[in-house]
């Protein structure tokens, strides 16, 4: 007779916080630093209940002094250390950026190797709950632009496990983006498909791999983080209308898995970005080139599609926020205007 085998869930806040726990009881040199991530938890959960495991020479709250404090992560790698270093929102990057992109990125480099600095950097990124132009953008396009950072952008919590602890064991400095709306808070909506079956054990998911979500024939939806759940949703819903859409998740921008995007374009003809971040110069731009040059039009059916934000700051205004910020809606729009279009 089988035995059942127990299953549980995770929210992705849940299984951010396994993972780095895990780390920290396999390797003394992790710890985790950064503002409110000891007694509060990080106030998206990324951190919940570390403190009390791990006490606060390992789990240290911090002033609001990000260029100290990531400088000081910084320092930590190169002595021998492995910091993870929270910052409450991407958007507050600005203050500290000499420290991420001038010396964290290029430091390995200018020293030929000599000098490794494995850091993770973890912040939240993304809006839809009003939260306006200072807190509510996702930035990860502008990190993937500099040369010595990896990019991981999740989408749910069993690949947030996996990427976390392949994050933390990296010898390379790592931004890590966890979605607001995909965390599994109980003060915020969330989509629940982020919430998943998550394992007890230690394992990793490695970069440069993406998955694909939901299989199709007729166009590729190329995206990551909380846009994926929107544009399964989409998926379902012009299945109705007889068209077979493929979802693609990134995981990770940096490094990035080319092989992927163009083997599902080359299978559907045609595609369509779809992302948080704002258009210009950003991450659905480069896809978009990427199959440009690698495909060229006559392997496309129909001319590529980008979804994303406009050249404006983030609305408070929830109509607004709403409006600027691609919704389900809008991908459903795209996927039938791309439907429609011929090259």
């Amino acid at each position: 007779m089988a035995t059942a085998v127990a299953t549980r869930t995770l929210t992705m806040a849940q299984a951010i916080a396994e993972a780095i726990g895990q780390e920290m009881e396999r390797d003394p040199k992790v710890f985790v630093m950064g503002e409110d991530v000891g007694k509060y938890g990080g106030i998206f959960g990324a951190t919940g209940g570390l403190l009390q495991r791990f006490g606060p020479e390992r789990i240290m709250d911090t002033p609001i002094s990000e260029t100290a404090f990531i400088g000081a992560a910084t320092g930590a790698a190169a002595e021998g250390m492995r910091p993870i270093a929270e910052l409450m929102f991407v958007d507050f990057f600005g203050v500290c950026m000499d420290q991420i992109y001038n010396h964290l990125a290029k430091n390995t480099y200018m020293s030929g190797g000599n000098v490794k600095l494995p850091v993770v950097l973890m912040t939240a990124i993304g809006g839809g709950y009003n939260d306006a132009a200072q807190h509510s953008q996702s930035l990860y396009g502008l990190f993937a632009h500099v040369p010595g950072l990896k990019i991981v952008v999740p989408s749910n919590a069993y690949d947030a496990k996996g990427l976390m602890i392949h994050s933390i064991r990296d010898d390379n400095p790592v931004m890590f983006f966890f979605h607001k709306g995909i965390m599994g808070l109980p003060w915020m909506a969330y989509f629940e498909g982020s919430t998943t079956e998550v394992p007890e054990h230690s394992y990793t998911v490695p970069f440069g791999q993406a998955r694909v979500v939901r299989e199709g024939a007729d166009v590729t939806i190329v995206t990551l983080s909380q846009m994926v759940h929107k544009s399964v949703i989409a998926a379902e819903q012009v299945a109705m209308d007889g068209v077979s859409a493929e979802v693609l998740d990134l995981r990770t921008l940096v490094p990035l898995d080319r092989e992927a995007i163009l083997r599902s374009v080359a299978k559907t003809g045609r595609l369509i970005v779809a992302d948080e971040d704002y258009l210009r110069f950003g991450m659905s731009g480069e896809i978009a080139a990427i199959v440009a040059e690698e495909l060229g039009t006559i392997s496309l059916k129909a001319p590529v599609r980008r979804l994303g934000v406009p050249n404006v700051p983030i609305p408070y205004s929830r109509p607004l926020e709403h409006a600027v910020i691609p919704q389900v809606h809008h991908l459903v729009h795209a996927i039938h205007q791309t439907m429609a279009s011929k090259v």
